[in-house]
C-alpha cells in the first residue's frame, strides 16, 4: 500500500451501463422549449404533473428524437393513450 497517493483504479475496477432512466443532459438545449413549456404547467398547476402529461411526452419525443435518450414505448414510460394527445408512437425524425 502506497500514502499519499490515489489506489490504482486499474485493480478490480469494472465499468456498468448506466440505470435505466439515466441520460445525458441537453447542454445544447435542444429541447428548450419543451421543457420550458412543461415547466411553466407544472408552475401553474402547483406542480401536480396529471394536467401536464401532454406536454410531458411532447419533451421526452424531443429527447427521443435527438438522441438525448433511448426510444423506449409510451406505455413503458406511462404515457399511452393520453387525452387531448394526437401523438402516436415516438417518432424517428433526422437531427
Amino acid at each position: 500500500m502506497s500514502f499519499g497517493r490515489p489506489p490504482s483504479i486499474n485493480v478490480g475496477f469494472k465499468t456498468s451501463p448506466p440505470d435505466r432512466g439515466s441520460f445525458p443532459l441537453d447542454h445544447d438545449g435542444e429541447c428548450k422549449e419543451q421543457m420550458m413549456q412543461y415547466m411553466a404547467c407544472l408552475r401553474k398547476n402547483s406542480s401536480e404533473s396529471t394536467p401536464c402529461r401532454v406536454m410531458s411526452k411532447q419533451y421526452l419525443d424531443c429527447r427521443m428524437n435527438k438522441g438525448l435518450m433511448e426510444r423506449d414505448e409510451w406505455r413503458n414510460l406511462g404515457l399511452a393513450n393520453l387525452e387531448g394527445d394526437s401523438a402516436g408512437p415516438p417518432t424517428r425524425t433526422s437531427s
